[in-house]
């Protein structure tokens, strides 16, 4: 299959090989971001479970590349980039933008009839239901680098930098349409166990919107809940990591709806 082996490569980093792990992960970055951020993840988790990091367009080595401002399209292209690998289970880990990616492309596995993974952990993002009326991606360039200030997810070097932001922020901008504009088709569900992970303090999600994740799989849901904002899982990388290990090394624990850490 060398074009789907193509596709792959140009979608998905893996740091760390581990051709013997019993599973892999696939982690997919917030808006904005890029595989880099889940290369900790990969070291420390490695070799027990295998960390797939999905590269979106318009970034790093895929710099020269349109964005993509649709995550109907965007979960295609990444599903398409995952569907063959069929080897062993796998599991989806999203962060913001990256949750509902993550939860859209296991949609699309369930559809196609493909194992459903083995568990979504979707990282500070409300559900697909719970909507906000957030308009970044309509904003001023000045008014786009203060929201990423605000929510500490973006290095301030590159944010001081006009010639890199220059660069960056096209695909910042495409994210923030994509993720911004999106709307859940009611009445679609998953069969998998989730996982919801939240920071206490996080500015973009409430408590309430993270339980909401239980009405979208029938699934065991529960929640975790860490100090910190949106990018507690920068500050509390150690917590997060060692959580997605217990997960991913024991059974489904069902019902727990909030865990606090």
């Amino acid at each position: 299959m060398p074009q789907a082996t193509a596709h792959f490569e140009k979608w998905v980093s893996v740091s760390h090989p581990a051709p013997q792990s019993p599973v892999r992960l696939a982690c997919l970055p917030y808006a904005g971001g890029s595989a880099s951020f889940f290369f900790p993840v990969s070291r420390a988790l490695h070799p027990s479970v295998e960390v797939l990091a999905v590269q979106y367009p318009g970034r790093q080595t895929r710099r020269h590349e349109p964005g993509i401002d649709n995550i109907p399209d965007f979960a295609d292209q990444i599903f398409a980039a995952l569907r063959h690998l069929d080897d062993k289970p796998l599991a989806l880990f999203g962060h913001s933008m990256g949750a509902v990616l993550a939860y859209e492309v296991a949609l699309r596995m369930r559809d196609a009839g493909l194992p459903a993974p083995v568990r979504l952990f979707a990282s500070g993002r409300r559900a697909p239901s719970r909507y906000r009326d957030e308009r970044v991606h309509a904003a001023s360039d000045a008014d786009v680098v203060a929201e990423l200030r605000a929510l500490s997810g973006t290095n301030e070097a590159l944010l001081g930098d006009p010639e890199v932001l220059a660069m960056i922020l096209p695909a910042i901008r495409s994210d923030y349409t994509a993720i911004e504009r999106y709307r859940h088709e009611p009445g679609r569900r998953l069969d998998c166990p989730v996982t919801v992970l939240t920071g206490d303090s996080d500015p973009r999600v409430s408590l309430d919107e993270a339980e909401a994740w239980a009405e979208h799989t029938t699934g065991a849901t529960e929640v975790e809940v860490f100090r910190g904002g949106h990018f507690f899982l920068a500050d509390r990388a150690a917590e997060v990591i060692d959580l997605v290990a217990r997960r991913l090394s024991g059974p489904a624990r069902a019902g727990d709806r909030r865990t606090s850490t």
